[in-house]
């Protein structure tokens, strides 16, 4: 129900005073962005101007954005990376912040197979959490009633690890559940979820996953909305209720938990929920025993309203699974955000997916836009980018997003395509359109051509003693499973027919090709199990010919042909597949361990 209040938004009828408030902030904050980002960055460089880092380019206390223009680079993780080592190596001089640095954020992409890791200082947290508290207020415009149920979310931590000096390193969201700011999060009637928080907070992902699922078919009249944090992670969760339905309706008939639940806190906390109910029980055998799973979103949690999920960028391969398992409930993305800052939120969260676009706002950090010119020479020391501000992009165009955050990242690429599609108020809005450099991905995995070449090559010595080479590849995520996995196919040339390589060989070179994988990709197989055993497909000799033919058919430059290297285009993958003669999966998986033992 709408208030009558004097702070009415432009953007719709409020639900109630706070999300009058929060809606009356967005206006506030979009009306003039440029003077916003202005007041940021001298915040900014009047807090950090006497860091090492900002020392070296000599600004002289100057706060203005054209002294930081002129003198302060664009740079990558690895321009930054010694700075960040020392720090992670206990340096506690204020090298790149003047506040100290609280923990370190890791990236979901990777520098050299590891980890990135964000510095973060405590404050960034409440900045975080006023992003995140302006998200309901923008839903209940579009969806009434969601006080009245509750939100089934799929959400976890993940392993944490401490870098030499004794600073935590984790994923951001696991920073988050893990902060004060989650733990003691006030009550709100339109922000209940159905998982307690010990079932969030089990680092066990098997007790999480099953306490989670539990508690949600146990409120299966409340749940208003179902989500997870990507996609992937969504379609993980009904891939483990496709599997362990009978044990979970055997919890609910008997009003016992599952012995395998050993966890303490999560065992006391279904114990207090967990009643005989064999109505319910009887329900979900009559849904799932028939292997019918079209629609099962709904016909559990028949009142679900939408699925909160990331569906953008290399998410929305999953949009047809998630279509197929909800009925075509509708995809609702709700925020723009990263590991090294939280960007912006979508003011229209219930758009189609192709139309999701991202408001930034301009109080969480300063925002640059580097032009994306497929024509334009290279960059480099001697022609640096020219750079132009959040209030200047304009609609129809490529940019690159470039940072500078109150925890020390100066004029950072965070890697992320963006494309201007309009404004609210005088603050443009965004459609992510794609990371940079990135060939594959599955969940939170990001994984370039590089990688890929050397998981190849590395896999390719396996071949060797067989006198047999890879003549070419290429390569797809398949999502049709869940977990998703590689696709590699390869062509080989084999000189000697009697002495080719064996199906055990050839599984040992799918292995050899994940461990090659960056940390994030084996954690995913490892730890987190969102993502299948790497497969590769060996094609008939002459394929990659084949290939060439029919993008030249197609109007490709024989002269400016090149092989693919990551294909998603079904006329290509059919020919691809046709040509198969062996399939091959990695028999075991790639080694991971938490630690992090680097300390140069």
């Amino acid at each position: 129900m709408a208030v009558d209040s004097g702070l009415s938004s432009p953007l719709g009828p409020p639900s109630c005073e706070k999300d009058a408030k929060a809606l009356q902030f967005i206006e506030e904050m979009t009306r003039n962005p440029d003077l916003v980002q202005e007041k940021v960055l001298a915040e900014i460089l009047s807090r950090n101007g006497e860091t090492e880092y900002l020392r070296r380019f000599k600004i002289a206390g100057a706060t203005d954005r054209d002294t930081f223009k002129s003198k302060v680079p664009v740079v990558t993780y690895e321009d930054l990376q010694p700075d960040i080592q020392r720090i992670a190596n206990g340096d506690r001089s204020p090298i790149l912040s003047s506040h100290p640095i609280s923990e370190f954020l890791t990236s979901s992409g990777t520098s050299a197979g590891e980890r990135k890791l964000m510095p973060t200082i405590h404050e960034d947290w409440d900045r975080r959490q006023k992003l995140y508290s302006l998200l309901m207020p923008v839903m209940n415009l579009n969806v009434p009633g969601l006080d009245k149920g509750k939100g089934l979310y799929f959400l976890f931590v993940k392993s944490e690890t401490k870098t030499p000096s004794g600073l935590v390193a984790r994923p951001v969201l696991t920073g988050y559940y893990r902060s004060e700011h989650f733990k003691n999060r006030p009550y709100d009637p339109y922000n209940v979820y159905t998982s307690p928080d010990q079932a969030i907070l089990c680092v066990d992902s098997f007790q999480s996953m099953y306490a989670q699922m539990l508690c949600g078919l146990l409120m299966h009249k409340e749940v208003l909305r179902v989500g997870a944090v990507f996609a992937s992670g969504l379609l993980r969760a009904i891939r483990f209720f496709q599997v362990h339905w009978q044990e979970l309706a055997h919890d609910i008939s008997t009003g016992i938990p599952n012995p395998k639940i050993t966890d303490p806190s999560v065992r006391e906390c279904l114990a207090g929920i967990l009643k005989p109910n064999q109505e319910l029980a009887d329900l979900i055998t009559q849904e799932c025993s028939g292997g019918n799973w079209e629609g099962i979103i709904t016909r559990i949690w028949p009142n679900t309203k939408y699925l909160d999920v990331i569906v953008t960028g290399a998410m929305a391969q999953y949009i047809p699974t998630l279509d197929y398992f909800s009925n075509g409930l509708p995809l609702a993305c709700t925020m723009y955000a990263s590991s090294e800052c939280y960007f912006g939120l979508n003011l229209k969260p219930m758009s189609k997916p192709s139309d999701v676009s991202y408001t930034i706002m301009p109080n969480m950090g300063y925002f640059e836009f580097l032009p994306q010119d497929p024509s334009a020479p290279p960059l480099s020391p001697d022609s640096p980018p020219r750079l132009v501000d959040l209030a200047d992009v304009e609609v129809g165009k490529e940019y690159e997003l470039v940072i500078t955050t109150y925890s020390g990242l100066c004029r950072y690429r965070v890697g992320d395509i963006l494309q201007v599609t309009g404004f609210h108020n005088s603050a443009p809005q965004f459609r992510f359109i794609r990371r940079k450099n990135v060939l594959l991905s599955i969940d939170s995995d990001k994984t370039d051509e590089a990688e890929l070449q050397k998981a190849v090559e590395n896999a390719s010595l396996l071949l060797r003693e067989f006198n047999t080479s890879v003549v070419e590849y290429t390569s797809f995520a398949d999502t049709k499973t869940i977990p998703g996995h590689y696709v590699i196919y390869w062509e080989l040339l084999v000189k000697d027919a009697s002495n080719s390589p064996t199906d055990t060989v050839l599984k040992q070179c799918c292995l050899a090709m994940e461990e090659s994988m960056n940390s994030v990709y084996r954690q995913g197989r490892v730890a987190d199990n969102s993502i299948g055993p790497l497969e590769i497909r060996v094609v008939k000799s002459g394929t990659f010919e084949e290939l060439m033919d029919y993008a030249i058919s197609r109007g490709a430059s024989i002269n400016q042909y090149k092989v693919p290297r990551c294909v998603n285009f079904t006329p290509i993958m059919e020919l691809l597949d046709s040509r198969v003669v062996s399939t091959n999966f990695s028999p075991a998986a790639p080694r991971w361990a938490p630690d992090r033992r680097r300390t140069d």
